[in-house]
């Protein structure tokens, strides 16, 4: 019964479409606050950003501004406490309420004549989002409250508390979710429209940041074990055809996983986020190590059709690459071809003998017959008998001249595979140093965002 007197009382002489003040010359100032619930969704392909609020508005209490009339401060009630009172008695500021936000039905009057609309409210805003950071991005949306209805001579604003309880303000914030709530920044200022009266208008910057965990185990983290997984496929034989489909393999099952992935990035048409432009260079890193590989496999295949190895190249990669590289074994190549080299001249100088003494004796005076009858003699004493043994000797020397021939492939085989090898380590580390490279400029980047 006393909330209905007092009603009734300081309702007796209220007009709800009238500005509450007792001289129209007299500006309403009207505080305005907010607190951040929660971060329903952030929508990068349309730039909209969802949010849930606590929304507060208050009679500033200037000197002679009072929401009710006199009768309001006369009759005051006999506690410090306020009443509630129905909103659709009293001229309420228009709502930025979407239609999912609960309905209040009430409004708080202090003792003072104060007057408080409290609720929470869903708001829509649009945002400039940029996702070129992310998973490691901070977005900064604002929320924009200004008198539309009012110029600045009726109705001003004004921030319910300081700014910097407003900024680090938590307390009701949700923070379990995708987004943390860094800070609420507010501004006021004025604005006018083509020269005409100025309106007043205060905006809450809100600043987020994504919580890249997830992200990282999800998007990152696979994408590095396949990376890691082709720098150790280099250490397959390079004569091994077993590199070739396992780089193959990878590369399948990176393709694969950047299907998987693709939903999950988010897609805006002004930019594109870093982490793409990665997915992308590692699959071309991908690309250019199978390449490789497929050179050196047809590098040390198919030597039988190859001539040796050119000068400049054993120059460049067998002495100077080698040792740059520090790559054992190349003098010992280089010995063991010269020693084949001798070993196939003195077997050509024997061939040619062989074929000058037809009679299998290496000087000819012990060719000669008793009595110095000479070689020609004895060659015409035994010719029915040698003819069978000059068979044998032309096949001695058939199946000499086809081993030294497969002997002379043998190692040119070996010279090309020496080449292939030493060519595998070296483009093996230069891949190496551009991966880490990048790695560690990609790292380096995504430390600075997050830090700052």
């Amino acid at each position: 019964p006393a909330l209905r007197r007092l009603s009734r009382s300081l309702l007796a002489h209220y007009e709800k479409g009238s500005r509450p003040v007792r001289d129209w010359r007299t500006t309403t100032t009207v505080a305005i606050d907010l607190m951040v619930y929660a971060i329903l969704s952030v929508d990068e392909k349309n730039q909209v950003l969802t949010t849930y609020v606590w929304y507060r508005q208050g009679k500033a209490l200037a000197a002679g501004q009072f929401p009710l009339p006199n009768v309001a401060r006369k009759k005051k009630p006999p506690s410090p406490r306020c009443a509630p009172l129905p909103t659709s008695l009293f001229l309420v500021p228009p709502s930025v309420d979407v239609g999912k936000s609960p309905h209040v039905p009430y409004v708080y009057v202090g003792h003072h004549g104060e007057v408080q609309n409290l609720k929470p409210i869903q708001v829509m805003t649009a945002c400039s989002l940029d996702i070129y950071n992310f998973p490691f991005d901070v977005q900064n949306c604002s929320l924009t409250f200004t008198t539309w209805l009012h110029h600045i001579r009726d109705i001003n604003l004004s921030l319910w508390r300081q700014p910097e309880l407003v900024k680090f303000d938590r307390s009701v914030f949700m923070n379990q979710g995708e987004w943390e709530l860094l800070y609420v920044l507010s501004q006021f200022q004025e604005f006018s429209v083509k020269s005409s009266d100025s309106y007043a208008e205060m905006k809450f910057y809100v600043v987020i940041r994504r919580r890249p965990l997830f992200y990282t185990v999800s998007l990152l983290l696979p994408s590095i074990f396949l990376m890691v997984m082709d720098i150790v496929g280099f250490y397959l034989p390079p004569n091994s055809g077993e590199r070739v489909s396992f780089k193959i393999t990878l590369l399948l099952g990176y393709s694969v996983f950047l299907i998987i992935v693709s939903d999950t990035l988010p897609a805006t048409a002004v930019g594109t986020p870093l982490i793409g432009v990665y997915f992308v260079v590692c699959m071309a890193l991908l690309v250019i190590s199978l390449t490789e590989t497929i050179l050196i496999v047809r590098l040390v295949h198919k030597q039988d059709l190859q001539p040796h190895v050119p000068q400049w190249v054993r120059h460049l990669l067998l002495e100077r690459a080698a040792a740059l590289l520090c790559i054992r074994g190349s003098e010992k190549f280089g010995q063991s071809r010269a020693q084949s080299s001798d070993g196939s001249r003195q077997a050509e100088n024997n061939d040619s003998t062989a074929r000058l003494n037809p009679s299998g004796c290496e000087d000819p005076r012990e060719c000669e017959g008793p009595g110095g009858t000479g070689p020609t003699a004895a060659f015409a004493t035994g010719a029915e008998g040698s003819l069978p043994l000059a068979g044998v000797l032309r096949e001695v020397s058939a199946i000499r001249r086809f081993l030294e021939k497969r002997e002379e492939f043998r190692d040119v085989a070996r010279e090309w595979l020496h080449v292939g090898y030493v060519l595998d380590v070296l483009l093996f580390r230069a891949y190496l140093v551009a991966i880490l490279a990048y790695g560690v400029t990609l790292g380096t980047l995504w430390s600075l965002w997050r830090d700052a």
